[in-house]
């Protein structure tokens, strides 16, 4: 499905409309024109945009039209550069990954799972036609292995909806513990032949997040790729139980987000990326790059100078 599409290779537009403080400025000119030409000619060939709900949904339910205006505009670039485009759920009425958010009851709230298919119901109508060039995510990093059965049941029911307006659009899915790989063998057949296997891939996560600031587990960690003890045959052994899933259910695997935070010296970086590369390349799995611009993980910052070259020929 996603190699059909021409989908391979992407880069996070991270911090655009998700994670970020709303502001007409922010939303207007934090990626713009350049940065989708910039992207096309490192050769990539998606871009996955995180999306908040309430950049795009009212209160009650109804869709906001500058939001939808501005999705537009952003696949109207992606267009216009080559590209591809992830359109990502990054945060639905009642659940954020991030728990600084302050969203909780979504799993046992009908009233905010309507509001969720309420999205979804919105932007497959609005985009289904574009099947050929944009991908549905349905929801970023479901956290708990409690709300497991819930979220089984409720993006199964998304879909159901979202094929009603859009037969043909490939939609990704993935399971908990913050999208992990290792409990993708935990979901159930993908409702259709168009439903892809998602997972994110930052491990192990005390060298890949080491001095990150908003997690207590790993601002005190610090070590070199060669002391993390990751190596291409660590990376495999991990991904192996969601390589073997997605073989037993004929499906594709797409890895929505992977990266290195910008405490890590760049050199160092670059082994662990060339490690997982190697393991993305032997089994043909689908990725983009955490993160563009900014957001502790800038592949444009320019700390990247030195090793963005090569950098590009690993992601």
């Amino acid at each position: 499905m996603l190699k059909e599409l021409g989908i391979y290779k992407g880069v996070n537009l991270g911090g655009w409309f998700s994670q970020c403080d709303y502001s007409e400025d922010r939303l207007d000119h934090f990626i713009t024109e350049s940065d989708f030409a910039q992207i096309a000619a490192w050769g990539f060939d998606h871009v996955r945009i995180p999306i908040d709900y309430n950049v795009i949904q009212n209160a009650d339910g109804s869709m906001k039209v500058d939001g939808l205006r501005r999705i537009d505009a952003a696949l109207a670039l992606s267009d216009k550069y080559g590209l591809k485009t992830v359109l990502d759920l990054h945060k639905t009425p009642g659940f954020s990954f991030d728990e600084g958010e302050h969203e909780a009851g979504f799993f046992e709230s009908k009233a905010y799972q309507a509001l969720f298919y309420a999205i979804w119901e919105a932007l497959s109508a609005r985009y289904g036609r574009m099947h050929d060039r944009v991908v549905f995510e349905l929801l970023n990093e479901v956290t708990e292995a409690a709300y497991l059965p819930a979220w089984k049941r409720i993006s199964r029911e998304c879909v159901r909806r979202i094929r009603q307006n859009a037969p043909e659009t490939c939609v990704l899915l993935g399971s908990y513990n913050w999208n992990s790989a290792r409990t993708l063998p935990e979901l159930d057949a993908p409702y259709d032949d168009k439903v892809v296997y998602n997972f994110h891939f930052y491990e192990p996560h005390p060298f890949t997040h080491q001095g990150a600031y908003w997690n207590p587990q790993f601002i005190n960690c610090r070590s070199t790729y060669a002391e993390s003890g990751a190596s291409v045959e660590w990376f495999e052994d991990f991904l192996a139980p969601a390589i073997e899933k997605a073989k037993q259910e004929g499906c594709e695997l797409y890895c929505g987000e992977f990266g290195v935070i910008d405490g890590v010296p760049p050199e160092e970086a670059v082994k662990w990326f060339r490690d997982v590369h190697t393991v993305f390349e032997r089994h043909g799995i689908a990725h983009s790059l955490w993160s563009y611009k900014q957001m502790d993980f800038g592949l444009s910052d320019a700390r990247m100078d030195g090793v963005r070259e090569e950098l590009l020929t690993l992601v």
